[in-house]
């Protein structure tokens, strides 16, 4: 896969306390992914991004939240998450990749 199409498919680490407790209970990163995406494009493009082996992905979209601003209403842009779950023994680096 080249390098184009892995960064195309993998946004950015997804930070939050929820990813971190994720992460420390069950070895599962939290990425952000292009709505396009696929599980086989995400675990192709996170085994030769970051040279893991990848056991499982679940994809899940999240819907945008209405917001207003200033008396008008708008709406954020839906998106797409990917958990990724590597094989026993191997971690990723989120932060250092940035």
């Amino acid at each position: 896969m080249s390098n184009e199409k892995i960064l195309g498919v993998i946004r950015a680490p997804h930070v939050s306390e929820k990813a971190a407790r994720v992460q420390e209970l069950t070895n599962c990163y939290v990425f952000e992914v292009a709505t396009t995406a696929t599980k086989a494009d995400v675990k192709k493009a996170v085994e030769d991004l970051f040279k893991v082996t990848v056991e499982a992905v679940n994809v899940l979209n999240v819907k945008g939240k209405q917001k207003s601003f200033r008396f008008r209403t708008g709406r954020r842009a839906n998106s797409r998450k990917a958990y990724v779950k590597l094989a026993e023994g191997q971690t990723i680096d989120v932060m250092a990749q940035g």
